[in-house]
């Protein structure tokens, strides 16, 4: 998995609103990866929407064309080791960015994101879109 990426929540609402610079970003790097905890806040999102049904369709859409990254025991040790940290330093960031980091990290992926809290994170390859 070298040299791809994992797209954060805020890219993903990107390309779902089809953004062009969040389309041709991903024109030039072939098929990222998801994370199932993306699409969980992704869904969260959609249900507190003014149209819940469009945007839970199109975030199914995604999820079929996308190939899904899904949180393990090796996940849950690289999470810990990341929270444990950003706590040692007094820099916390939202809890399913912790988790979605740790995927990264695990699978050698660059975070494609637009929130700069994960530069705090030691060890993680980030992109800003």
């Amino acid at each position: 998995m070298n040299g791809s990426f994992l797209l954060d929540t805020s890219v993903i609402i990107g390309l779902l609103r089809l953004e062009a610079t969040v389309l041709e970003r991903l024109a030039s790097i072939g098929r990222p990866y998801v994370s199932t905890i993306a699409l969980g806040e992704l869904c969260f999102g959609a249900l507190l929407s003014r149209q819940p049904q469009e945007t839970l369709a199109a975030i199914e859409l995604l999820a079929a064309d996308y190939p899904l990254l899904t949180p393990d025991a090796s996940t849950a040790l690289r999470y810990g080791r990341i929270k444990a940290a950003l706590r040692q330093r007094g820099k916390p960031i939202p809890e399913n960015d912790v988790w979605i980091a740790a995927l990264a990290v695990q699978h050698g992926l660059t975070l494609a994101s637009r929130h700069a809290h994960f530069n705090e994170l030691d060890g993680l390859s980030i992109e800003v879109w």
